[in-house]
């Protein structure tokens, strides 16, 4: 069974200086790729360092909104730069945080616009956070659109009905540890509404962790847990969730499978 962690944080400080001992630790229980995910100056950067390391691992770059405040003309075009290294597959993680909200609501919404456009002229998906937001967070994608390039809610928590809006946007959807929680009730009814070619499947590592682990550090080899809880509220296995997945990740990033 091989697993693909489709967002995850071996550039954070967590793991960053123990890096092939994560990934070993992944291998040992089936998950073998992963897009490292930023969201800063700092964590793009190191993301890009470990997509061109590891033949395993490729990139997303973007500001996440709660860095939003710090985004202007030059990170910009540092973002564009990095945007064409051949090891960067997607824009992100980018999008509106309502919950922490430390950057100005306004702010948050213009460079969430602001990034869709970019990655629609690099011709790359987006990778979309999403707290407490969802009516913004779906009014802006559906105004400025991602049907020429695709899109994924990242650690999707909304119910069926959200599930239903951004899937009519085109948007994948994809499952973190939140779906092995007993008490995320509308998150289960979402993972069963969910078509299986448009699911991925991550860790969000090193948050969000998935049971049986919950109160550890999150790492991406438990991304195989979030597998077996989604195969469970589908009533199959986790090798075909595993499979799919798999599968959905490559053409989502446009990746060789290998």
């Amino acid at each position: 069974m091989k697993i693909f962690d489709s967002h995850t944080h071996l550039n954070s400080e967590e793991f960053i200086n123990d890096v092939p001992r994560y990934l070993a630790r992944a291998a040992d229980l089936g998950v073998v790729k992963m897009t490292i995910v930023g969201s800063n100056t700092e964590l793009n950067k190191q993301a890009v360092r470990l997509a061109h390391e590891y033949p395993q691992l490729h990139a997303a770059v973007g500001w996440h909104p709660e860095d939003s405040k710090f985004y202007d003309a030059d990170k910009e075009r540092a973002l564009e730069q990095q945007l064409d290294e051949d090891r960067v597959v997607a824009l992100g993680e980018i999008g509106l945080d309502y919950h922490w909200d430390s950057s100005p609501q306004d702010v948050q919404r213009r460079v969430f616009k602001r990034q869709i456009e970019i990655a629609k002229d690099h011709g790359l998906p987006i990778v979309v956070h999403n707290r407490d937001a969802f009516e913004d967070t779906y009014n802006i994608i559906k105004s400025v659109g991602i049907q020429d390039t695709g899109g994924v809610m990242h650690s999707f928590n909304g119910d069926p009905e959200w599930l239903k809006k951004f899937l009519d946007l085109g948007m994948m959807i994809s499952y973190s540890g939140v779906a092995s929680f007993k008490n995320a009730h509308e998150v289960h009814d979402s993972v069963r509404a969910t078509p299986l070619d448009r699911m991925m499947v991550e860790t969000d590592a090193p948050y969000l962790t998935p049971e049986p682990h919950r109160g550890e550090q999150n790492e991406p080899g438990f991304t195989r847990y979030t597998v077996e809880a989604i195969a469970k509220e589908r009533q199959t296995t986790a090798a075909e969730i595993a499979a799919a997945t798999w599968r959905n990740a490559h053409r989502f990033f446009k990746i060789k499978e290998s």
